[in-house]
């Protein structure tokens, strides 16, 4: 597997570990818990699996032409590895309360898979090609997807230790 995305799975982990189920549905107002932090990146790596079986099943890349609005975004977050945080996630993945075990215990399957699907749409096509559309960013490779998840994967990391910590100080 990929050692980013290898190290961002111990990281999550690592961030919820010795949570009770109660630390785990608490959340400020407004805010989602860290269940549903959990959720919503077990979603995005479901969804990105969906997209890349759909690429192997056509037999060709799914990937538009990017435009500027395109080539910005993805310059800032692949790039850079910059998130902003803010930004309301699209309703696919939004979390709509799948079992918390369920998505702990298959977190690092839905990685492990998403890398391995990225790895062979590579491996016929290029790893330099444009494979898929993501939501926000547009065309990306694989190796860019990677990187997104990873940048995405590390804003909701502190996120979740965020949650801890105020848990911990008793706000």
């Amino acid at each position: 597997m990929d050692r980013r995305l290898e190290e961002l799975l111990k990281d999550l982990d690592s961030a919820v570990q010795g949570m009770s189920d109660q630390q785990m549905i608490w959340h400020p107002p407004d805010k989602w818990c860290a269940s549903e932090v959990l959720e919503h990146l077990y979603l995005t790596y479901t969804g990105t699996i969906k997209g890349f079986e759909r690429v192997i099943q056509t037999g060709k890349p799914l990937a538009t032409r990017a435009t500027m609005k395109h080539r910005l975004r993805t310059l800032v977050v692949v790039g850079l590895g910059y998130l902003p945080s803010g930004r309301k996630a699209p309703p696919v993945a939004v979390p709509r309360g799948l079992p918390a075990k369920q998505v702990r215990t298959e977190m690092g399957t839905k990685i492990t898979e998403m890398n391995q699907i990225i790895a062979e749409c590579e491996d016929r096509f290029g790893r330099r090609v444009k494979l898929l559309d993501h939501p926000m960013l547009g065309p990306l490779s694989g190796e860019q997807w990677r990187k997104f998840h990873v940048a995405h994967g590390r804003l909701h990391e502190k996120q979740l230790r965020r949650l801890r910590r105020a848990q911990s100080s008793g706000s």
